[in-house]
């Protein structure tokens, strides 16, 4: 099944794609590799989340912000490339946690993010290699940041 018709199968509606807020690309394409800008927690009406894992972010907060992340990371594909049926995979994943220093599920909480490939584009294309680590600050106080590299086919 395609991406953009399980997207449909499993009720999930994309937000809007966000905007570059600042110098850089979104997505920049070389080759058959997208590597798409850390993405943040937009909602549908373009307000953001905020809060930090282990002061006043839950374990399944951050779960469901890394989620939201991951849908701000398809919106941009399918604003990109027109299809998120031009996915070939997940290639890797770079997870930043806003964070206390005594947090240390950051895995945990981008699983929220990548759970959400995987039931979009399966377990094959849908999991790729992936770090997630923990820091101080993020911009705009935000909880989860990502970056990632997909593959894409013409």
């Amino acid at each position: 099944m395609s991406a953009d018709a399980r997207l449909e199968e499993l009720g999930i509606s994309l937000p809007p794609p966000p905007k570059e807020m600042g110098v850089y690309k979104l997505l920049v394409q070389t080759g058959n590799l997208g590597y798409l800008s850390g993405h943040g927690p937009f909602l549908d009406d373009g307000s953001i989340m905020t809060g930090r894992l282990g002061e006043d972010v839950t374990l399944e907060e951050g779960q469901a912000v890394a989620r939201q992340v991951g849908l701000n990371l398809l919106a941009t594909l399918k604003d990109k490339l027109g299809s998120l049926d031009r996915v070939s995979r997940l290639i890797k994943t770079l997870a930043l946690v806003n964070c206390t220093d005594d947090f240390y599920d950051q895995p945990a909480v981008i699983n929220g993010f990548s759970d959400l490939f995987a039931e979009v584009f399966g377990e094959e294309a849908g999991i790729g290699a992936r770090s997630a680590m923990g820091t101080n600050s993020l911009p705009g106080n935000i909880p989860v940041e990502i970056e990632i590299i997909v593959e894409i086919k013409d």
